[in-house]
């Protein structure tokens, strides 16, 4: 299939053979991919600044302090949003030097169905799973 061909769907990209991992097409639906979350990343911060702006007076403390809390639940889920923003980053510019889809650590294949749940993984299973146990040892 030639990159120049329609756009892969999540099943032809799974239908695909081992051997062409990370191929052209693949490369380009996981750029597609990664590129629209971004978009919509910086979409949702640029609302999220127009609606904390807005100044709004409220006679009853009650509706005052519900509001507060509605914004502060919006800045933390901007905050994780702002996270993933940097993870994207970081993986576009992978696909850029041609690491996207290979394991940081092992070098080994990520594999296509965790990299579609997670566009932006940066290990395989295996080594995740390695980091996260390190990490409850040393927390």
């Amino acid at each position: 299939m030639p990159a120049s061909s329609k756009p892969l769907t999540e099943a032809a990209l799974l239908k695909m053979p081992a051997s062409a991992y990370m191929n052209a097409d693949q490369v380009a639906f996981f750029r597609s991919r990664l590129e629209a979350l971004r978009e919509e990343m910086l979409s949702n911060a640029a609302d999220t600044g127009a609606t904390l702006k807005e100044n709004e007076n409220f006679a009853d403390p009650n509706d005052r302090a519900t509001v507060e809390e509605e914004h502060m639940l919006e800045q933390r889920v901007r905050d994780r949003e702002r996270k993933l923003l940097k993870k994207i980053n970081s993986a576009l510019k992978r696909i850029d030097t041609g690491e996207y889809g290979w394991c940081l650590e092992t070098g080994d294949p990520i594999g296509l169905a965790r990299l579609l749940a997670r566009p932006t993984a940066e290990y395989s299973i295996e080594a995740q799973e390695r980091h996260e146990r390190m990490e409850k040892l040393h927390a």
